[in-house]
């Protein structure tokens, strides 16, 4: 059996509502507040906030612009090549240099020097030099023009070049050549030209040398030619600086000529 059930409610009454006119500012509906401001402020607040894109795309193309026109390389890098004159001239000069303690052990003098920078050597005219070695025996040297290198450590004497110093025994020793290798570092003196010397007295001309100054040992090239002092007397007091024959030629076996 069905049933049908009507519900009834009573009527509510109704109440006006008002939520108020809206105020007359000017702005037509759906118009926002930005819209209000004056057109300078607005296009001065859109260029704010697009100024990072706009320093990005400039930072862009200045990159792009920079790698375009930026020069390429051609080739392996090429040294500049150094020039063959010199860098510097030095007139009527004098150097020295000195040693750990203090003490002078080289001076060098001259009319003139010149220094070559593409191979670091020096060319003194007119050379005038005083080496000292660590005993303190001085050594002289001199020649028309010295060539070597710019520490002074070799110096290639040209020209009327002369040696004076004394050996270990303080017997006095002269060389002459129109060429003589200084090895000032080493105390060392060499030539492969003719030479001239003299020794405790001896004269001798040789084809070359080789003279260490640190052991007194002075070795001739030949054709070698020695010439002795003069015999002296059996009742006459000996010479200082005269040598016996028979020890000149064990020291050196070739043939002698005496005076």
């Amino acid at each position: 059996m069905k049933m049908k059930v009507e519900l009834h409610l009573p009527d509510l009454p109704e109440v006006p509502l008002s939520l108020g006119q809206p105020a007359d500012d000017g702005r037509r509906p759906g118009q926002s507040s930005a819209s209000r401001l004056p057109w300078h402020s607005r296009l001065r607040e859109s260029l704010s906030a697009s100024l990072p894109l706009l320093l990005m795309a400039v930072l862009l193309c200045a990159t792009w612009w920079l790698v375009k026109n930026s020069p390429q390389p051609t080739g392996p890098a090429q040294e500049r090549p150094q020039s063959s004159e010199p860098d510097y001239t030095m007139s009527e000069f004098s150097i020295e240099r000195f040693d750990n303690a203090g003490r002078l052990k080289l001076r060098i003098e001259g009319l003139q020097m010149h220094h070559f920078p593409a191979t670091d050597d020096v060319q003194i005219e007119g050379a005038q030099i005083r080496s000292y070695a660590p005993d303190g025996r001085l050594t002289r040297a001199r020649a028309r023009q010295a060539v070597g290198k710019g520490d002074a450590s070799e110096l290639r004497l040209l020209g009327g070049a002369e040696v004076f110093g004394v050996d270990g025994n303080n017997r006095k020793l002269w060389m002459r050549s129109e060429f003589l290798h200084a090895f000032v570092a080493l105390q060392r003196v060499s030539s492969d030209q003719p030479v001239q010397v003299q020794h405790g007295g001896i004269e001798m001309t040789a084809g070359g040398l080789e003279y260490a100054h640190a052991t007194g040992l002075l070795q001739l090239k030949g054709p070698l030619r020695v010439v002795l002092p003069p015999r002296v007397p059996a009742h006459a007091e000996p010479l200082a600086s005269s040598v016996p024959a028979p020890a000149l030629a064990e020291a050196w076996p070739m043939p002698v000529t005496q005076r």
